[in-house]
């Protein structure tokens, strides 16, 4: 499942190729053709990010105040495509883009057809396409979402209400997430996985985090205290930031991997323990431990992290 930082970058480029535009809106799959209704024909003001949510607010064009959201959470399984013009393509590329959950279409935007509006003529749909946005030069695809759906702009207010704090919110202090983390029995490493306790964080995250504080991922919430919560808010928050800037998620330190540069370290250098089950430790040796927790696996090291440590 695409994490935090995934979708921060799936917002900036939303807003670089898409951002004051006229759009067009459809459904070729069908699942989504009263939302595209709704969306046709109006201005995208701009694509935020919220944890794993994103949120597009479109305008009317003759009436700015007249705006409604499209909000989206791609699951386990969803993602955007985006294709274009050389313009198009320029912009939707800008940040390297890793070809994961937002990955570009492989095509050099060359010799786009393009009809008596001067728009370029987008591919003819294939799969299971939820939504389509198409601008003047070019077009990005939405397949697979859990969630995509068109709400005011109090009711997506009300859904984030629900959320807890993203650390990549330059406004969030992590208070909140010490508050509902240390007021639960349950264990950290299943309160980390919790939208509505922390948004963003995903099981690579939470796994990564847990090593490099040294937090047993057994331990109750209500047990960490607030150096703990707010050491590992803190550590997400770093994390996530370096996902931003990498398109991966790399959270090896420089000197667990001499000459090794953050942009070559994934996929064999860039974890600590996630998908490493039975390998050393990268600090100690002991064999990496797996075990289920809320639905997915986790990984850790039972040295480094052991009850007490």
């Amino acid at each position: 499942m695409p994490e935090g930082h995934t979708i921060h970058r799936l917002a900036a480029r939303m807003n670089s190729v898409f951002g004051g535009q006229l759009l067009e809106v459809s459904s070729p799959q069908g699942r989504f053709s009263r939302g595209a209704l709704l969306l046709n024909g109006r201005r995208l003001v701009f694509a935020q990010a919220f944890g794993k949510q994103l949120h597009m607010h479109f305008a009317a064009p003759e009436n700015h105040d007249d705006v409604l959201v499209m909000r989206s959470h791609l699951g386990l399984y969803g993602k955007w495509t985006f294709a274009g013009d050389e313009q198009f393509e320029s912009l939707a590329t800008a940040d390297n883009p890793r070809r994961r959950a937002d990955r570009v279409a492989a095509d050099d935007g060359h010799g786009r057809a393009r009809d008596e509006h001067g728009w370029v003529v987008p591919e003819a749909a294939r799969g299971a396409i939820r939504v389509r946005l198409r601008g003047k030069h070019g077009w990005a695809d939405l397949r697979g979402p859990t969630e995509c759906r068109v709400e005011t702009v109090s009711e997506a207010a009300a859904a984030l209400k629900r959320l807890g704090p993203d650390p990549l919110d330059p406004d969030e202090t992590g208070g909140l997430f010490v508050a509902r983390a240390g007021r639960s029995a349950r264990p950290i490493a299943a309160l980390l996985m919790e939208q509505q306790v922390i948004a963003g964080v995903g099981n690579i995250y939470r796994a990564e985090s847990l090593f490099r504080q040294k937090v047993d991922p057994f331990l109750p919430g209500n047990q960490a205290g607030e150096e703990v919560l707010r050491g590992l808010w803190t550590e997400n928050r770093e994390l996530l930031k370096i996902g931003v800037r990498l398109g991966r998620i790399v959270t090896t330190d420089q000197a667990d991997r001499p000459r090794i540069p953050d942009e070559r370290a994934w996929p064999e250098h860039a974890n600590y323990v996630y998908k490493r089950a039975g390998k050393p430790c990268r600090h100690c040796q002991t064999p990496v431990e797996v075990t289920e927790m809320v639905g997915r696996t986790l990984y850790w090291c039972p040295t480094c992290q052991a009850p007490g440590t």
